[in-house]
């Protein structure tokens, strides 16, 4: 939450960090903000979108080879221009941006008040920045000592950049929780959230750790602990085109990415499924086999969608592995005081990497001695950093703020996990188990058929655009599909809408049904294909309006039914890979028939990094 850029170097600073917030953006959008050093320090910050900053600034003199700018997802104070980063501190002569979220900002701001401050924001980030401030007047100390002293005082998570007046050829940053990387150059330095905004220049970049400060000059990279230490840059090559974060020719980066899944399947499975051998390689989950094998249970702890990826795998595992799995929202589970028990095995599912609730209660977990297995797209992230092993779901960059093809990938890796333990603890038969290898390859393929419907999922999202709420309903591992669905609906189009198991239709929701409720029924051919047809003619009898994904070659449901959207047919462990196909273009399109911004919902940030 929040997007962060920087540059130090020979180069023109403003036009790299205008793209890179560009870039950005799905991290948050209610603001934004450059600082740029020349002959003085100036800030320029405006509320709305980058490009109502852009507007702002055209024709104002922005030459300057060092600056900072900020897109901000609001948290502490409305969004305005005066709550906007970059901030100033009091005497004007250091500006900084700011990921994350001070927790004790009331105490230092009250000392600083006594001390004669004033403040010009309701933010949190002010409030450090001055602290700094003080710190560095009252101790007569280099501003990273100060930077120091300060975060040693500080509860919460951050990232920062400070750019100083007095050292206008030094940058410096700090890391706890929120995500920070840096791009090294010839003679230069980026520093942003992600790497999006780096690659068009280097590939060569350091994850900063937590509790790290940077001392970033155009041609040195300094890194030191909290202590003052030394600390050893590691720098990693990134494996990421400039193509990925750009549209393609789509009219939106939703749109795109439901259209790359064929390929990012395909990717996440490629090199490791071999369906003629009949094995499943994966290095990062070999090395925890054992541990997988004589797990007494597995904790999966995921957000959002990742945590409905979740789900589908609490199924997966149980038919397939015959052991325990619990899902836990991340959110609960860092606060609940979980028992956890030596030999647990916690599967943390990200697509960031960089889930702050994830990412804690992953590290508690650890502490008391589980396994941690992590499930995450961003290579280099926090939550791969932290994990004992694991797998990357090789989906790339996905802008969209809405997830879809991550979600996808993470089942296409949940299943290889499960079947791969599954088959060498001897709970799946051999035929079943080379029937789902071949099954498995062939999602991408079947994907790509999906697809080609996307013109009638148009029609159909035209045809449901105004109704005020939706209600999504599935069984067994059609349930969580349900789930995603009704986000997904949400997230898009800010229609509300929920997702229940279709048995609970009857303990509640069925008093909503009435001629204007649109109910998606998500049933495809399993073994509680006969229930659902049951319920929908429950529906049906109170005149709501009957919509049902189902598996080709249903004669029977097209008979009870308003609305079809097909899948080809396959093992229902692997059908929601097909299904939550049409449910992602019902949203995209019922968004767009809306006028809404899908790739950037109201309120909404991709990479959520502060509670």
């Amino acid at each position: 939450m929040c997007g962060i850029v920087a540059y130090i170097g020979s180069r023109e600073a403003y036009p790299i960090i205008l793209k890179g917030l560009k870039r950005l953006e799905y991290r948050g959008y209610d603001s934004s903000g450059v600082a740029l050093l020349n002959s003085g320090l100036k800030v320029y910050k405006k509320k709305g979108k980058v490009a109502d900053l852009e507007e702002t600034l055209i024709g104002k003199d922005m030459h300057a080879n060092v600056g900072i700018g900020h897109t901000r997802w609001a948290t502490h104070g409305e969004p305005s221009d005066c709550n906007a980063h970059p901030h100033m501190s009091q005497n004007g002569k250091l500006a900084m941006i700011h990921n994350g979220i001070i927790e004790n900002y009331a105490q230092l701001k009250t000392e600083l008040i006594k001390k004669g401050y004033e403040f010009k924001s309701d933010t949190d980030t002010e409030v450090l920045l001055n602290f700094i401030e003080n710190i560095l007047q009252n101790n007569n100390c280099p501003l990273e000592e100060a930077v120091r002293i300060a975060l040693k005082r500080i509860v919460g998570a951050y990232v920062i950049v400070l750019i100083d007046q007095d050292n206008p050829d030094t940058l410096i940053a700090a890391r706890k929780g929120s995500p920070l990387v840096i791009g090294i150059g010839k003679g230069e330095h980026f520093l942003a959230s992600d790497a999006s905004p780096i690659i068009e220049y280097t590939k060569e970049v350091v994850y900063v750790n937590d509790y790290e400060v940077a001392i970033i000059k155009s041609d040195e990279l300094i890194l030191k602990n909290l202590g003052n230490e030394r600390q050893t840059p590691y720098i990693t090559k990134l494996d990421m085109e400039l193509a990925a974060i750009e549209k393609g020719g789509y009219e939106h980066f939703m749109l795109k990415e439901i259209f790359e899944q064929p390929t990012t399947i395909f990717d996440c499975l490629r090199g490791r499924l071999d369906a003629h051998a009949g094995t499943i390689t994966m290095k990062g989950i070999d090395e925890y086999a054992e541990e997988l094998k004589n797990a007494n249970r597995i904790v999966i702890v995921a957000c959002g969608t990742s945590w409905h990826a979740g789900l589908v795998a609490e199924y997966i595992f149980e038919e397939l592995c015959r052991v325990n799995v619990e899902v836990e929202y991340a959110s609960e589970f860092r606060y609940r005081n979980p028992v956890i028990n030596k030999g647990d095995v916690i599967i943390a599912i990200s697509q960031s990497g960089e889930t702050a609730d994830t990412l804690v209660a992953i590290e508690n977990a650890k502490e008391k001695g589980a396994i941690i297995l992590g499930v995450v797209n961003v290579v280099g992230s926090s939550i791969a950093r932290t994990s004992h092993g694991g797998a990357y779901t090789h989906a790339g960059p996905e802008i969209g703020v809405a997830s879809t093809k991550a979600f996808t990938a993470q089942l296409a890796i949940l299943v290889m996990i499960a079947l791969k333990v599954g088959f060498e603890k001897g709970t799946i038969e051999e035929k079943r188990y080379r029937q789902l290898l071949i099954d498995l390859e062939a999602i991408p393929q079947k994907v790509e058929v999906v697809l080609k419907d996307h013109e009638k999922i148009k029609a159909l999202a035209e045809k449901y655009m105004d109704a005020p709420d939706f209600l999504y309903l599935g069984r067994g591992y059609n349930f969580p599909v349900a789930l995603e669905g009704a986000l997904k609906l949400k997230e898009i189009s800010y229609i509300h809408a929920e997702g229940y198991p279709a048995a609970e239709m009857k303990h509640g929701p069925i008093a909503l049904v009435d001629e204007k409720l649109p109910v998606v029924f998500i049933a495809t051919k399993d073994v509680y294909h006969q229930k659902v047809l049951s319920n929908m003619q429950e529906i049906k009898a109170r005149k709501g309006k009957v919509i049902a994904v189902i598996t080709e070659g249903d004669t029977h449901t097209p008979t009870i039914t308003n609305d079809l959207m097909i899948i080809p047919e396959t093992d229902e462990i692997l059908a929601p890979m097909l299904s939550v196909i049409h449910l992602q273009l019902l949203a995209y399109y019922i968004g767009i028939a809306k006028g809404c911004d899908v790739d950037k919902p109201r309120n909404l940030a991709k990479s959520v990094t502060v509670e």
